[in-house]
Protein backbone atom coordinates (compact mmCIF):
# COMPACT_ATOMS: atom_id res chain seq x y z
CA UNK A 1 0.00 0.00 0.00
CA UNK A 2 0.99 3.63 -0.11
CA UNK A 3 2.76 5.58 2.54
CA UNK A 4 2.51 9.29 3.15
CA UNK A 5 5.61 11.30 2.56
CA UNK A 6 5.91 15.02 3.13
CA UNK A 7 7.53 17.02 0.38
CA UNK A 8 8.27 20.63 -0.21
CA UNK A 9 5.23 20.68 -2.47
CA UNK A 10 2.77 19.26 0.03
CA UNK A 11 1.81 15.77 1.08
CA UNK A 12 2.22 13.15 -1.61
CA UNK A 13 1.63 9.41 -1.78
CA UNK A 14 4.66 7.78 -3.36
CA UNK A 15 3.98 4.06 -3.28
CA UNK A 16 1.77 1.56 -5.04
CA UNK A 17 -1.40 2.01 -7.03
CA UNK A 18 -2.42 5.21 -5.24
CA UNK A 19 0.76 7.19 -5.83
CA UNK A 20 -0.11 10.73 -6.83
CA UNK A 21 1.57 12.91 -9.40
CA UNK A 22 2.24 16.43 -8.13
CA UNK A 23 0.77 19.36 -9.97
CA UNK A 24 4.29 20.70 -10.50
CA UNK A 25 5.38 17.43 -12.15
CA UNK A 26 2.27 17.39 -14.37
CA UNK A 27 3.02 20.90 -15.59
CA UNK A 28 6.72 20.13 -16.02
CA UNK A 29 5.91 17.16 -18.28
CA UNK A 30 4.08 19.50 -20.66
CA UNK A 31 7.34 21.37 -21.31
CA UNK A 32 9.14 18.38 -22.86
CA UNK A 33 9.53 19.39 -26.56
CA UNK A 34 8.56 15.92 -27.81
CA UNK A 35 5.36 15.93 -25.76
CA UNK A 36 4.46 19.66 -25.72
CA UNK A 37 1.16 20.69 -27.27
CA UNK A 38 0.95 24.01 -29.11
CA UNK A 39 -0.81 26.79 -27.17
CA UNK A 40 -3.19 28.61 -29.53
CA UNK A 41 -6.66 28.79 -27.93
CA UNK A 42 -8.48 31.70 -26.28
CA UNK A 43 -11.52 31.92 -23.99
CA UNK A 44 -13.69 32.49 -27.07
CA UNK A 45 -12.31 29.37 -28.75
CA UNK A 46 -13.07 27.31 -25.64
CA UNK A 47 -16.60 28.72 -25.34
CA UNK A 48 -17.21 27.85 -28.99
CA UNK A 49 -15.94 24.30 -28.37
CA UNK A 50 -18.31 23.97 -25.42
CA UNK A 51 -21.34 25.27 -27.31
CA UNK A 52 -20.33 23.22 -30.34
CA UNK A 53 -20.43 19.91 -28.50
CA UNK A 54 -23.46 20.56 -26.27
CA UNK A 55 -25.87 21.93 -28.87
CA UNK A 56 -26.71 18.83 -30.91
CA UNK A 57 -29.80 16.86 -31.78
CA UNK A 58 -30.97 17.11 -28.17
CA UNK A 59 -32.22 20.64 -28.68
CA UNK A 60 -34.16 19.61 -31.79
CA UNK A 61 -35.55 16.28 -30.53
CA UNK A 62 -35.38 15.86 -26.77
CA UNK A 63 -37.48 18.90 -25.86
CA UNK A 64 -40.66 17.63 -27.50
CA UNK A 65 -40.25 14.03 -26.40
CA UNK A 66 -39.82 14.88 -22.73
CA UNK A 67 -42.53 17.54 -22.76
CA UNK A 68 -45.01 15.05 -24.20
CA UNK A 69 -44.10 12.08 -22.03
CA UNK A 70 -42.89 13.43 -18.67
CA UNK A 71 -43.10 17.13 -17.88
CA UNK A 72 -45.48 19.04 -20.16
CA UNK A 73 -44.67 22.77 -20.59
CA UNK A 74 -42.70 22.56 -17.31
CA UNK A 75 -39.93 20.86 -19.34
CA UNK A 76 -38.31 24.32 -19.26
CA UNK A 77 -37.86 23.85 -15.51
CA UNK A 78 -36.36 20.41 -16.16
CA UNK A 79 -33.70 22.03 -18.30
CA UNK A 80 -33.03 24.53 -15.53
CA UNK A 81 -32.68 21.71 -12.97
CA UNK A 82 -30.33 19.78 -15.26
CA UNK A 83 -28.36 22.97 -15.88
CA UNK A 84 -27.93 23.44 -12.12
CA UNK A 85 -26.54 19.89 -11.78
CA UNK A 86 -24.09 20.61 -14.60
CA UNK A 87 -23.19 23.97 -13.06
CA UNK A 88 -22.18 22.26 -9.81
CA UNK A 89 -19.85 19.98 -11.76
CA UNK A 90 -18.66 22.90 -13.92
CA UNK A 91 -17.53 24.86 -10.86
CA UNK A 92 -15.39 21.90 -9.79
CA UNK A 93 -13.98 21.44 -13.29
CA UNK A 94 -13.16 25.15 -13.50
CA UNK A 95 -11.05 25.06 -10.33
CA UNK A 96 -9.14 21.97 -11.40
CA UNK A 97 -8.56 23.14 -14.97
CA UNK A 98 -7.19 26.49 -13.80
CA UNK A 99 -4.99 24.83 -11.15
CA UNK A 100 -3.73 21.93 -13.30
CA UNK A 101 -3.77 23.27 -16.91
CA UNK A 102 -2.76 19.94 -18.44
CA UNK A 103 -4.39 17.81 -21.15
CA UNK A 104 -6.53 14.94 -19.90
CA UNK A 105 -9.31 16.67 -17.97
CA UNK A 106 -10.69 14.43 -15.18
CA UNK A 107 -7.88 11.90 -15.70
CA UNK A 108 -5.17 14.47 -14.95
CA UNK A 109 -7.14 15.95 -12.04
CA UNK A 110 -7.57 12.49 -10.50
CA UNK A 111 -3.85 11.74 -10.82
CA UNK A 112 -3.05 14.85 -8.77
CA UNK A 113 -5.63 14.22 -6.05
CA UNK A 114 -6.79 10.57 -5.85
CA UNK A 115 -3.83 8.60 -7.18
CA UNK A 116 -2.72 6.57 -10.19
CA UNK A 117 -5.27 3.75 -10.12
CA UNK A 118 -8.30 6.08 -9.75
CA UNK A 119 -6.79 8.24 -12.53
CA UNK A 120 -6.45 5.19 -14.75
CA UNK A 121 -10.06 4.21 -14.06
CA UNK A 122 -11.41 7.64 -14.98
CA UNK A 123 -9.17 7.86 -18.06
CA UNK A 124 -10.30 4.44 -19.23
CA UNK A 125 -13.87 5.53 -18.62
CA UNK A 126 -13.42 8.74 -20.64
CA UNK A 127 -11.92 6.85 -23.60
CA UNK A 128 -15.05 4.69 -23.78
CA UNK A 129 -17.41 7.61 -23.21
CA UNK A 130 -15.94 9.84 -25.91
CA UNK A 131 -15.35 7.06 -28.46
CA UNK A 132 -18.90 5.76 -28.25
CA UNK A 133 -20.28 9.30 -28.13
CA UNK A 134 -18.45 10.20 -31.32
CA UNK A 135 -19.55 6.99 -33.06
CA UNK A 136 -23.19 7.54 -32.08
CA UNK A 137 -23.13 11.16 -33.28
CA UNK A 138 -21.49 10.15 -36.57
CA UNK A 139 -24.22 7.58 -37.20
CA UNK A 140 -26.87 10.20 -36.43
CA UNK A 141 -25.21 12.65 -38.83
CA UNK A 142 -25.16 9.96 -41.50
CA UNK A 143 -28.91 9.54 -41.15
CA UNK A 144 -29.51 13.25 -41.75
CA UNK A 145 -27.17 13.26 -44.74
CA UNK A 146 -28.82 10.21 -46.33
CA UNK A 147 -32.15 11.97 -45.97
CA UNK A 148 -30.80 15.08 -47.70
CA UNK A 149 -29.22 12.96 -50.45
CA UNK A 150 -32.51 11.09 -50.97
CA UNK A 151 -34.27 14.45 -51.36
CA UNK A 152 -31.72 15.37 -54.01
CA UNK A 153 -32.32 12.08 -55.81
CA UNK A 154 -29.06 10.38 -54.79
CA UNK A 155 -29.49 7.06 -53.04
CA UNK A 156 -26.75 5.11 -51.29
CA UNK A 157 -26.86 1.30 -51.59
CA UNK A 158 -28.44 -0.34 -48.54
CA UNK A 159 -25.19 -2.19 -47.76
CA UNK A 160 -23.42 1.19 -47.38
CA UNK A 161 -26.14 2.74 -45.21
CA UNK A 162 -25.33 1.06 -41.92
CA UNK A 163 -26.89 -1.68 -39.83
CA UNK A 164 -30.65 -1.10 -39.81
CA UNK A 165 -33.61 -3.24 -38.85
CA UNK A 166 -31.43 -6.28 -38.30
CA UNK A 167 -29.86 -5.94 -41.76
CA UNK A 168 -26.07 -5.84 -41.57
CA UNK A 169 -24.31 -3.07 -43.45
CA UNK A 170 -21.47 -0.55 -43.34
CA UNK A 171 -22.24 3.11 -42.71
CA UNK A 172 -19.97 4.72 -45.30
CA UNK A 173 -20.95 8.33 -44.57
CA UNK A 174 -20.33 8.01 -40.82
CA UNK A 175 -16.91 6.49 -41.48
CA UNK A 176 -15.95 9.23 -43.97
CA UNK A 177 -17.03 11.97 -41.54
CA UNK A 178 -14.85 10.65 -38.70
CA UNK A 179 -11.81 10.22 -40.97
CA UNK A 180 -12.20 13.74 -42.40
CA UNK A 181 -12.46 15.28 -38.93
CA UNK A 182 -9.42 13.27 -37.83
CA UNK A 183 -7.39 14.91 -40.61
CA UNK A 184 -8.55 18.38 -39.49
CA UNK A 185 -7.58 17.66 -35.88
CA UNK A 186 -4.12 16.47 -36.94
CA UNK A 187 -3.55 19.67 -38.93
CA UNK A 188 -3.82 21.84 -35.82
CA UNK A 189 -6.03 23.13 -33.02
CA UNK A 190 -6.40 26.59 -34.52
CA UNK A 191 -7.74 25.16 -37.77
CA UNK A 192 -10.05 22.91 -35.75
CA UNK A 193 -11.32 25.91 -33.77
CA UNK A 194 -11.93 27.92 -36.95
CA UNK A 195 -13.91 25.09 -38.55
CA UNK A 196 -15.85 24.65 -35.31
CA UNK A 197 -16.53 28.40 -35.08
CA UNK A 198 -18.14 28.43 -38.54
CA UNK A 199 -20.24 25.36 -37.75
CA UNK A 200 -21.32 26.67 -34.34
CA UNK A 201 -22.20 30.05 -35.89
CA UNK A 202 -24.53 28.34 -38.36
CA UNK A 203 -26.01 26.11 -35.66
CA UNK A 204 -26.70 28.89 -33.15
CA UNK A 205 -28.16 31.07 -35.92
CA UNK A 206 -30.60 28.29 -36.80
CA UNK A 207 -31.57 27.87 -33.13
CA UNK A 208 -32.12 31.61 -32.66
CA UNK A 209 -34.12 31.77 -35.90
CA UNK A 210 -36.36 28.99 -34.63
CA UNK A 211 -36.84 30.72 -31.28
CA UNK A 212 -37.58 34.15 -32.77
CA UNK A 213 -39.84 32.86 -35.56
CA UNK A 214 -41.60 30.42 -33.24
CA UNK A 215 -42.32 33.17 -30.70
CA UNK A 216 -44.84 34.68 -33.16
CA UNK A 217 -46.91 31.48 -33.12
CA UNK A 218 -47.11 30.94 -29.36
CA UNK A 219 -50.59 30.50 -27.91
CA UNK A 220 -51.06 31.01 -24.17
CA UNK A 221 -53.67 28.24 -24.13
CA UNK A 222 -50.97 25.68 -24.93
CA UNK A 223 -49.27 26.41 -21.59
CA UNK A 224 -52.34 25.38 -19.60
CA UNK A 225 -51.80 23.43 -17.49
CA UNK A 226 -48.14 24.42 -17.16
CA UNK A 227 -47.65 21.61 -14.64
CA UNK A 228 -49.91 18.71 -15.71
CA UNK A 229 -51.31 16.48 -12.93
CA UNK A 230 -49.15 13.58 -11.78
CA UNK A 231 -49.54 10.26 -13.58
CA UNK A 232 -48.23 6.87 -12.50
CA UNK A 233 -45.31 5.68 -14.63
CA UNK A 234 -45.38 2.11 -15.86
CA UNK A 235 -41.91 0.93 -14.86
CA UNK A 236 -39.60 -1.23 -16.90
CA UNK A 237 -38.84 -4.76 -15.75
CA UNK A 238 -35.64 -6.74 -15.28
CA UNK A 239 -32.31 -5.19 -16.20
CA UNK A 240 -34.03 -2.61 -18.42
CA UNK A 241 -35.42 -0.95 -15.27
CA UNK A 242 -33.59 1.96 -13.62
CA UNK A 243 -31.17 0.82 -10.92
CA UNK A 244 -33.10 2.88 -8.34
CA UNK A 245 -36.22 0.86 -9.12
CA UNK A 246 -34.41 -2.46 -8.62
CA UNK A 247 -32.73 -1.37 -5.38
CA UNK A 248 -35.40 0.74 -3.68
CA UNK A 249 -38.56 -0.31 -5.52
CA UNK A 250 -39.04 3.34 -6.45
CA UNK A 251 -40.87 3.96 -9.71
CA UNK A 252 -40.65 7.54 -11.03
CA UNK A 253 -43.85 9.40 -11.87
CA UNK A 254 -44.69 11.42 -14.95
CA UNK A 255 -45.80 15.05 -14.80
CA UNK A 256 -46.38 16.96 -11.59
CA UNK A 257 -43.45 18.20 -9.50
CA UNK A 258 -41.69 14.82 -9.49
CA UNK A 259 -42.12 14.69 -13.27
CA UNK A 260 -39.93 17.79 -13.57
CA UNK A 261 -37.06 16.05 -11.79
CA UNK A 262 -37.61 12.71 -13.55
CA UNK A 263 -37.41 14.62 -16.84
CA UNK A 264 -34.28 16.41 -15.63
CA UNK A 265 -32.53 13.03 -15.39
CA UNK A 266 -33.21 12.61 -19.11
CA UNK A 267 -32.61 16.12 -20.44
CA UNK A 268 -29.37 16.27 -18.47
CA UNK A 269 -27.83 14.22 -21.25
CA UNK A 270 -28.43 17.07 -23.67
CA UNK A 271 -25.75 18.97 -21.73
CA UNK A 272 -23.07 16.31 -22.00
CA UNK A 273 -19.83 17.65 -23.42
CA UNK A 274 -19.13 20.94 -21.65
CA UNK A 275 -16.46 19.15 -19.60
CA UNK A 276 -14.49 18.51 -22.81
CA UNK A 277 -13.41 22.15 -22.64
CA UNK A 278 -11.11 21.11 -19.78
CA UNK A 279 -9.26 18.65 -22.06
CA UNK A 280 -7.95 21.61 -24.08
CA UNK A 281 -6.46 23.43 -21.06
CA UNK A 282 -2.88 22.61 -22.10
CA UNK A 283 -3.46 24.17 -25.54
CA UNK A 284 -4.85 27.42 -24.13
CA UNK A 285 -2.71 30.54 -24.03
CA UNK A 286 -3.96 31.70 -20.59
CA UNK A 287 -5.58 28.59 -19.06
CA UNK A 288 -5.89 29.93 -15.51
CA UNK A 289 -8.16 32.70 -16.77
CA UNK A 290 -9.71 31.33 -19.98
CA UNK A 291 -10.62 27.73 -19.14
CA UNK A 292 -13.09 28.65 -16.34
CA UNK A 293 -14.59 31.27 -18.66
CA UNK A 294 -14.94 28.72 -21.45
CA UNK A 295 -16.53 26.06 -19.23
CA UNK A 296 -19.00 28.31 -17.42
CA UNK A 297 -19.70 30.51 -20.45
CA UNK A 298 -20.58 27.65 -22.77
CA UNK A 299 -22.79 26.03 -20.13
CA UNK A 300 -24.68 29.30 -19.50
CA UNK A 301 -25.26 29.89 -23.23
CA UNK A 302 -26.51 26.33 -23.81
CA UNK A 303 -28.86 26.44 -20.80
CA UNK A 304 -30.46 29.67 -22.03
CA UNK A 305 -30.91 28.24 -25.55
CA UNK A 306 -32.41 24.98 -24.25
CA UNK A 307 -34.90 26.81 -22.02
CA UNK A 308 -35.85 29.21 -24.82
CA UNK A 309 -36.47 26.38 -27.29
CA UNK A 310 -38.55 24.38 -24.80
CA UNK A 311 -40.70 27.42 -24.02
CA UNK A 312 -41.29 28.08 -27.73
CA UNK A 313 -42.10 24.54 -28.79
CA UNK A 314 -44.60 23.94 -25.96
CA UNK A 315 -46.19 27.31 -26.72
CA UNK A 316 -46.56 26.59 -30.43
CA UNK A 317 -48.26 23.23 -30.00
CA UNK A 318 -50.06 21.52 -27.13
CA UNK A 319 -47.56 19.30 -25.30
CA UNK A 320 -49.78 16.24 -25.68
CA UNK A 321 -49.73 16.64 -29.48
CA UNK A 322 -45.99 17.13 -29.90
CA UNK A 323 -44.04 14.77 -32.15
CA UNK A 324 -41.37 12.69 -30.43
CA UNK A 325 -39.19 12.33 -33.55
CA UNK A 326 -38.97 15.90 -34.84
CA UNK A 327 -40.98 18.10 -32.45
CA UNK A 328 -39.69 21.49 -33.58
CA UNK A 329 -40.04 20.77 -37.27
CA UNK A 330 -43.52 19.31 -36.80
CA UNK A 331 -44.55 22.22 -34.56
CA UNK A 332 -43.84 24.61 -37.43
CA UNK A 333 -45.73 22.34 -39.81
CA UNK A 334 -48.70 22.46 -37.43
CA UNK A 335 -48.85 26.25 -37.75
CA UNK A 336 -48.50 26.15 -41.55
CA UNK A 337 -44.79 26.92 -41.96
CA UNK A 338 -43.04 23.78 -43.27
CA UNK A 339 -40.08 25.86 -44.55
CA UNK A 340 -38.69 26.02 -41.04
CA UNK A 341 -38.75 22.23 -40.83
CA UNK A 342 -36.08 22.14 -43.54
CA UNK A 343 -34.07 24.84 -41.79
CA UNK A 344 -34.14 22.83 -38.54
CA UNK A 345 -33.00 19.63 -40.30
CA UNK A 346 -30.14 21.55 -41.91
CA UNK A 347 -29.13 23.02 -38.55
CA UNK A 348 -29.16 19.59 -36.92
CA UNK A 349 -27.01 18.05 -39.66
CA UNK A 350 -24.46 20.88 -39.53
CA UNK A 351 -24.47 20.87 -35.73
CA UNK A 352 -23.63 17.19 -35.42
CA UNK A 353 -20.41 17.77 -37.35
CA UNK A 354 -18.99 19.97 -34.59
CA UNK A 355 -20.20 17.58 -31.88
CA UNK A 356 -18.33 14.72 -33.53
CA UNK A 357 -15.15 16.77 -33.97
CA UNK A 358 -14.98 17.93 -30.37
CA UNK A 359 -15.65 14.45 -28.98
CA UNK A 360 -12.73 13.20 -31.09
CA UNK A 361 -10.63 16.07 -29.78
CA UNK A 362 -11.38 15.25 -26.15
CA UNK A 363 -10.74 11.55 -26.58
CA UNK A 364 -7.38 12.03 -28.26
CA UNK A 365 -6.22 14.40 -25.49
CA UNK A 366 -7.12 11.97 -22.71
CA UNK A 367 -5.37 9.12 -24.55
CA UNK A 368 -2.35 11.39 -25.17
CA UNK A 369 -2.10 12.32 -21.48
CA UNK A 370 -2.28 8.68 -20.38
CA UNK A 371 0.36 7.75 -22.94
CA UNK A 372 2.66 10.57 -21.83
CA UNK A 373 2.43 9.22 -18.28
CA UNK A 374 3.43 5.75 -19.49
CA UNK A 375 0.12 4.08 -18.59
CA UNK A 376 -0.40 3.48 -22.30
CA UNK A 377 2.45 3.02 -24.85
CA UNK A 378 4.47 6.24 -25.04
CA UNK A 379 4.68 5.87 -28.81
CA UNK A 380 1.30 7.62 -28.93
CA UNK A 381 2.42 10.65 -26.92
CA UNK A 382 4.67 12.18 -29.61
CA UNK A 383 3.43 15.46 -31.07
CA UNK A 384 3.75 16.44 -34.71
CA UNK A 385 6.88 18.59 -35.24
CA UNK A 386 5.02 21.05 -37.46
CA UNK A 387 1.40 21.05 -36.31
CA UNK A 388 2.02 20.57 -32.59
CA UNK A 389 -0.80 18.02 -32.26
CA UNK A 390 -0.75 14.47 -30.81
CA UNK A 391 -1.08 13.04 -34.31
CA UNK A 392 -0.38 9.40 -33.49
CA UNK A 393 -3.10 9.09 -30.85
CA UNK A 394 -5.46 11.18 -32.99
CA UNK A 395 -4.99 8.95 -36.05
CA UNK A 396 -5.26 5.72 -34.04
CA UNK A 397 -8.46 6.73 -32.30
CA UNK A 398 -9.91 8.33 -35.43
CA UNK A 399 -9.53 5.07 -37.37
CA UNK A 400 -10.97 3.00 -34.50
CA UNK A 401 -13.98 5.30 -34.09
CA UNK A 402 -14.52 5.39 -37.87
CA UNK A 403 -14.70 1.58 -37.95
CA UNK A 404 -16.99 1.48 -34.90
CA UNK A 405 -19.27 4.12 -36.45
CA UNK A 406 -19.34 2.16 -39.71
CA UNK A 407 -20.55 -1.08 -38.11
CA UNK A 408 -22.47 0.17 -35.06
CA UNK A 409 -26.16 0.49 -34.33
CA UNK A 410 -26.76 3.36 -31.90
CA UNK A 411 -29.58 1.81 -29.88
CA UNK A 412 -27.66 0.51 -26.86
CA UNK A 413 -24.49 2.58 -26.81
CA UNK A 414 -25.72 6.08 -25.96
CA UNK A 415 -26.44 5.33 -22.29
CA UNK A 416 -22.84 4.19 -21.75
CA UNK A 417 -21.80 7.73 -22.69
CA UNK A 418 -24.10 9.09 -20.00
CA UNK A 419 -22.89 6.92 -17.14
CA UNK A 420 -19.28 7.63 -18.07
CA UNK A 421 -19.85 11.38 -17.91
CA UNK A 422 -21.61 11.24 -14.54
CA UNK A 423 -18.85 9.03 -13.12
CA UNK A 424 -16.30 11.65 -14.19
CA UNK A 425 -18.36 14.37 -12.48
CA UNK A 426 -18.27 12.41 -9.20
CA UNK A 427 -14.51 11.88 -9.35
CA UNK A 428 -13.73 15.53 -10.14
CA UNK A 429 -15.93 16.81 -7.31
CA UNK A 430 -14.23 14.50 -4.79
CA UNK A 431 -10.83 15.47 -6.17
CA UNK A 432 -11.45 19.18 -5.56
CA UNK A 433 -12.00 18.55 -1.84
CA UNK A 434 -8.98 16.25 -1.51
CA UNK A 435 -6.62 18.62 -3.34
CA UNK A 436 -7.79 21.54 -1.19
CA UNK A 437 -6.76 19.55 1.88
CA UNK A 438 -3.49 18.06 0.57
CA UNK A 439 -2.28 21.13 -1.33
CA UNK A 440 -3.75 24.30 0.19
CA UNK A 441 -0.61 26.13 -1.00
CA UNK A 442 -1.39 25.77 -4.71
CA UNK A 443 -2.24 28.99 -6.57
CA UNK A 444 -5.88 28.80 -7.68
CA UNK A 445 -6.97 31.52 -10.09
CA UNK A 446 -10.52 30.13 -9.86
CA UNK A 447 -11.88 28.64 -6.65
CA UNK A 448 -15.02 26.56 -6.40
CA UNK A 449 -17.29 28.41 -3.95
CA UNK A 450 -18.59 26.87 -0.71
CA UNK A 451 -16.23 23.89 -0.55
CA UNK A 452 -17.06 21.18 0.50
CA UNK A 453 -20.79 21.98 0.06
CA UNK A 454 -20.78 22.51 -3.73
CA UNK A 455 -18.66 19.39 -4.49
CA UNK A 456 -20.86 17.33 -2.13
CA UNK A 457 -24.01 18.52 -3.90
CA UNK A 458 -22.39 17.73 -7.25
CA UNK A 459 -21.60 14.18 -6.13
CA UNK A 460 -25.13 13.59 -4.79
CA UNK A 461 -26.81 15.05 -7.88
CA UNK A 462 -24.64 12.98 -10.25
CA UNK A 463 -25.22 9.77 -8.26
CA UNK A 464 -28.97 10.40 -8.31
CA UNK A 465 -28.93 10.71 -12.09
CA UNK A 466 -26.77 7.57 -12.37
CA UNK A 467 -29.33 5.63 -10.35
CA UNK A 468 -31.93 6.57 -12.95
CA UNK A 469 -29.99 4.73 -15.66
CA UNK A 470 -30.96 1.13 -16.56
CA UNK A 471 -29.25 -1.67 -14.64
CA UNK A 472 -28.01 -3.17 -17.92
CA UNK A 473 -26.07 0.04 -18.55
CA UNK A 474 -24.34 -0.43 -15.18
CA UNK A 475 -23.45 -4.01 -16.15
CA UNK A 476 -21.89 -2.96 -19.47
CA UNK A 477 -19.99 -0.22 -17.67
CA UNK A 478 -18.72 -2.74 -15.11
CA UNK A 479 -17.47 -5.05 -17.89
CA UNK A 480 -15.50 -2.18 -19.47
CA UNK A 481 -14.02 -1.31 -16.07
CA UNK A 482 -12.92 -4.93 -15.50
CA UNK A 483 -11.12 -4.87 -18.87
CA UNK A 484 -9.52 -1.59 -17.78
CA UNK A 485 -8.24 -3.09 -14.52
CA UNK A 486 -6.67 -5.94 -16.49
CA UNK A 487 -4.88 -3.56 -18.87
CA UNK A 488 -3.59 -1.47 -15.96
CA UNK A 489 -2.17 -4.39 -14.00
CA UNK A 490 -0.70 -6.09 -17.09
CA UNK A 491 0.86 -2.96 -18.64
CA UNK A 492 0.17 0.42 -17.05
CA UNK A 493 1.38 -0.19 -13.49
CA UNK A 494 4.77 -1.50 -14.62
CA UNK A 495 5.36 1.19 -17.28
CA UNK A 496 4.15 4.21 -15.29
CA UNK A 497 6.66 7.06 -15.61
CA UNK A 498 5.81 8.14 -12.06
CA UNK A 499 6.38 4.60 -10.80
CA UNK A 500 9.72 4.37 -12.58
CA UNK A 501 10.80 7.74 -11.15
CA UNK A 502 9.83 6.67 -7.66
CA UNK A 503 11.64 3.35 -8.03
CA UNK A 504 14.80 5.12 -9.20
CA UNK A 505 14.56 7.38 -6.15
CA UNK A 506 14.00 4.40 -3.84
CA UNK A 507 10.44 5.43 -3.02
CA UNK A 508 8.56 2.62 -4.75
Amino acid sequence: MSRQQGTGNGTRRDRGMFRTKTVEQSIQDTEDPEHALKKSLSALDLTVFGVGVVIGTGIFVLTGKIAKEQAGPAVALSFVAAGVVCALAALCYAEFASTVPVAGSAYTFSYASLGELPAWIIGWDLILELALGCAVVAVGWSGYMRSLLDTAGWHLPAKLSGTQGGTFGFDLLACILVLALTVILVLGMKLSSRVTSVIVGIKVTVVLLVVIAGAFFISGANYRPFLPPTQAHVGESGYAAPLSQLIFGFTPSNFGVMGIFAAAAVVFFAFIGFDIVATAAEETRSPQRDVPRGILGSLAICTVLYVAVSIVVTGMQKYSQLSTDAPLADAFKSVGHPFYAGVISFGAAVGLTSVCMILLLGQSRVFFAMSRDGLLPQFFSRVHPRFGTPYRSTVLLGVVVAVVAGFTSIDVLAELVNIGTLFAFVVVAIGVVLLRRSRPDLPRSFRTPLVPLVPTLSVLASLWLMLNLPAETWLRFAVWMVIGFAVYFVYGHAHSRLGLRNKAAGKD
